[in-house]
């Protein structure tokens, strides 16, 4: 059993110095609180940048010590690099672009560098611990490549990426230059998280619309590996928070405050400071409050909590002054000598502070702009032990997907925050019971380690699952033990795709007609009566027909929609209803119009928009449009659409290759079967297979096959080997 490795931008360490001598801090951060637990167990180990640029090698060597004692991996930094890499892409070109606000956005190719370099120095920290079995967790925005890296120096490793910002929509994230580099380094995961469905739906549709990479069911098939895409909400450590919440510490800080406030109402917000929070909005929405009821001056106060984050940089130096004008001026315009409207912290507090601000307040106004979960509002609900408040919750938030009992808010609408603050203010105490009740028995259940175990076990399932499919390479000795099995058997049936199988011009269809050797080929198979050969294609039967007409051959055609035995005729394996052609058939017919050089083929219970000879680039770009419309369109329809070479196809789902190769295995005695295909629709036929089949899977690692060629030649040189 190997050991995990968590690998984030940051150590759950913050390691600082003071009169020459380093002091080792814990971190603050909900990735660092939440994962703190996790990584002590057994010889789990955390990579991360300390916090601090160090020059010394002395240095380095006295805080990798210290640090590999608490089971942590110093990767160090430069100033330089911090500033271009952390300070720079990350916070200045990801951060903003993830958040929605472009117009904050740089684009600077040095600071993508940087980028890179850095990524590079956490992947030769993981190089230097990681072993065959273990599992490497990356985690967040700052290393997006880093996946693909370590899937390069070791490619059978299983990793787990999660993000726990945003993702934007393929509108927003194609902005990024670098957006394919991006993609491409999160797809060396295995299993890649987000923390809602609509930041997996963004990312699915990025995938497919830049890399090309079409999902069915969340999962992604790269050709090489198959990738899961998930949800997995983050929880807190919700006893924590609870004990916490019931220490002497913050029972005495709550009586503290309450006495400060003189039993006011109180109004809790507490957020890093980030233009992403709302935190402007969210006090002039306070400000709106006060001047539509007058009758709450002097009875309610907000607290406003704000940790200091970046402010070395330009927007958050401004966000700042803007937030302490606001905070003067809202101030300067309602307060009374016993009264200060709006209570102003700039500054980080201890749990016990926090424990005792979240035990006094009445509401609690989380309203970011934008949040990938925001942890904040369910610490909140941990830390109400009566079950007395009321929490209002911005629907950007990721958190709100869980946690509908809380009063949701536009975090752009100041008038709808106004009033959700009054409407808080006079929930009666039992509505306020049930709603904290109904939240806090579900942040109980989907705690930290919840989430934490959820991950990883759906990772591990998945590593599994992979690995069943990896394919092994048909070598000489393999094709030594399958001819002799061949030559003992007495009835054999082979299955055998056609384009891009038995003929190496998939990409130029119209060229496909089978050549002299293969002609040579097919007739030395087919003279031999123990054999029974079955050549499945995606063409229209025509043209199968017109070729194989002369052989002793069956044909299953357009994927298994038509079918016909040598001495028979073409008939369907049962009656299919084509009224869906008629809704299909203007949708393609637009793209048609679209895309010059496209047309569309329909054959008896499909149509296909082929692109072989549309415009590089053009082509592919519709072809991803039309599969996500088909795609929607035929939902809960049992239709299917086949994404081919050069074409998209859409046919019933009931009709596959491997259903019509179930229907000659049932009908005909066999001691020895082979199927051999080279694209995702012939896994049908693989998974159709008895165990004791042989599979082949032409140019691709992954598959449900047993054994994996190169390219059309090798299955020719195969096949003239059992015939010799």
């Amino acid at each position: 059993m190997g050991k995990t490795i968590i690998i984030s931008n940051r150590l759950p360490v913050k390691v600082s110095q003071k009169n020459e001598k380093y002091i080792f801090s814990p971190s603050e951060g909900g990735l660092a609180t939440g994962l703190n637990s996790i990584f002590k167990k057994g010889e789990n180990l955390w990579i991360g940048w300390p916090g601090l640029p160090v020059n010394k090698q002395e240095n380095k060597e006295y805080i990798n010590r210290v640090l590999q004692s608490r089971k942590m991996i110093p990767v160090f930094l430069t100033k330089a690099l911090i500033a271009n890499f952390y300070e720079g892409f990350s916070n200045e070109t990801i951060w903003p672009i993830y958040h929605y606000f472009l117009q904050y956005a740089v684009f600077d190719q040095k600071k993508f560098d940087a980028y890179v370099d850095a990524n590079k120095k956490y992947l030769h920290a993981v190089l230097q611990v990681a072993g065959p079995d273990d599992t490497i967790w990356v985690h967040d925005y700052q290393l997006l490549l880093l996946p693909q890296m370590i899937r390069e120096k070791l490619p059978h490793a299983s990793i787990g990426f999660f993000q726990h910002i945003p993702f934007p929509s393929f509108e927003v994230f194609r902005m990024i230059p670098w957006r394919k580099e991006i993609l491409t380094g999160m797809l060396g995961a295995d299993l890649i998280g987000f923390h809602t469905y609509d930041d997996m739906r963004h990312f699915l549709s990025a995938v497919s619309r830049i890399a090309g990479i079409p999902n069915s069911g969340g999962r992604l098939n790269t050709g090489k590996r198959i990738i899961e895409v998930d949800s997995f909400p983050m929880g807190i450590d919700y006893e924590k928070y609870a004990l916490a919440a019931s220490s002497p510490e913050a029972v005495e800080k709550e009586k503290r405050y309450r006495r400060s406030l003189e039993n006011q109402k109180s109004i809790l917000a507490i957020d890093r400071l980030d233009y992403s929070k709302g935190i402007p909005q969210r006090m002039l929405a306070f400000e709106l409050f006060l001047e539509k009821h007058p009758e709450y001056h002097e009875k309610v106060s907000f607290i406003q909590i704000v940790v200091p984050s970046r402010d070395n940089v330009g927007q958050y130096r401004e966000l700042k002054e803007e937030i302490d004008l606001l905070v003067g001026r809202i101030n300067g315009k309602y307060a009374r000598i016993n009264w200060k409207p709006i209570h102003y912290f700039y500054r980080s507090l201890p749990q016990e502070s926090l424990s005792g601000f979240y035990r006094l307040a009445d509401v609690a106004l989380v309203t970011p702009m934008r949040d990938g979960m925001n942890l904040v509002c369910k610490e909140y609900i941990a830390s109400k032990l009566d079950q007395k408040g009321v929490l209002i919750l911005s629907e950007m938030a990721g958190a709100s997907k869980e946690l509908s009992d809380a009063i949701l808010v536009n975090p752009n609408d100041l008038n709808q925050m106004a009033d959700a603050i009054y409407q808080a203010l006079i929930m009666p105490e039992k509505e306020q019971k049930v709603h904290m009740s109904i939240m806090q028995a579900s942040l109980k259940r989907y705690n930290i380690h919840h989430w934490v175990k959820i991950f990883m076990d759906r990772l591990e399932f998945f590593k599994n699952l992979q690995r069943s499919m990896d394919t092994k390479f048909l070598d000489k000795q393999s094709v030594t033990i399958i001819v002799n099995k061949f030559k003992k058997a007495k009835n054999r049936i082979l299955f055998l795709d056609y384009d891009g199988t038995l003929t190496g011009f998939k990409s130029k269809p119209d060229l496909a007609v089978p050549d002299r050797e293969l002609q040579t080929l097919l007739k030395k198979l087919t003279a031999n009566k123990k054999n029974r050969v079955v050549i499945t294609s995606g063409r229209e039967r025509k043209s199968l027909d017109k070729w194989f007409s002369s052989y002793r051959v069956d044909l299953v055609a357009e994927h298994g929609v038509w079918l016909k035995e040598y001495e028979g005729e073409w008939h369907n394996p049962e009656n299919l209803n084509n009224e869906w052609k008629e809704k299909i058939r203007p949708v393609l017919e637009l793209y048609v119009g679209r895309t010059p050089g496209s047309f569309i083929e329909e054959k008896d219970h499909s149509l296909a928009w082929h692109f072989r000879k549309v415009e590089t680039g053009l082509g592919e770009l519709r072809s991803r449009e039309l599969t996500s419309r088909l795609k929607y369109l035929s939902a809960n329809k049992n239709l299917q659409v086949l994404i081919g070479n050069m074409v998209v196809e859409i046919k019933s789902m009931d009709i596959n290759k491997g259903v019509a190769a179930r229907l000659w295995l049932d009908k005909f005695p066999h001691d020895f079967v082979i199927a051999v295909g080279d694209d995702w629709t012939d896994e049908d036929t693989f998974r159709a297979m008895s165990r004791g089949a042989i599979t082949i899977k032409v140019g691709s690692t992954s598959s449900e096959a047993k054994y994996h060629v190169s390219g059309f030649m090798d299955v020719r040189n195969f096949l003239k080997k059992l015939v010799n």
